[in-house]
């Protein structure tokens, strides 16, 4: 994927303030041509922008007890291990660690019961070691990006990016 420019940037950080924009409202907020737009959304449609499922809140769909799992493995299983952690539903994102623990796994659960079940299947897909679990309370900053694209537009201004 290549970098964002200024123009991307702009259009994002307009497109996360109100979503439901046409090309035509965006290009008139932005004193651009409705063309450029266009093209410059279908390009971030199909190169940046993540799938409407990422959007969708578990507790949405019956999942409401959110667990961060680290999972200590056996390094020479890793990519196997990533195979297996894909076809678990209930896992909706896995991450690469330094420092103690190896894998990061963001999980959904209906309830504690469930969360029981897969912290199992965790535990059984083979090199995994360990797996120590931490449920979420309460999401105190929900995941964004708008900020940074402010920065880095913010930075544009000052110099310091391109």
């Amino acid at each position: 994927m290549q970098p964002l420019d200024t123009t991307d940037r702009r259009i994002l950080l307009s497109l996360s303030k109100l979503t439901r924009r046409t090309a035509s409202s965006l290009a008139t907020a932005l004193g651009l041509g409705r063309n450029t737009v266009q093209s410059r959304l279908n390009r971030l449609e199909t190169d940046v922008l993540s799938p409407i499922d990422r959007r969708i809140p578990p507790t949405a769909l019956g999942f409401g007890l959110l667990s961060f799992i680290e999972l200590h493995v056996d390094q020479r299983h890793l990519e196997e291990i990533a195979k297996k952690l894909e076809q678990i539903p209930e896992v909706l994102e896995a991450h690469g660690l330094t420092g103690s623990a190896d894998i990061l796994v963001r999980a959904a659960a209906a309830n504690a019961e469930e969360l029981f079940r897969v912290h199992g299947l965790l535990l059984n897909i083979e090199g995994v070691n360990r797996a120590d679990s931490a449920l979420s309370m309460a999401e105190l900053v929900p995941y964004r990006t708008t900020k940074l694209i402010e920065l880095s537009l913010a930075q544009d201004l000052e110099g310091r990016r391109s």
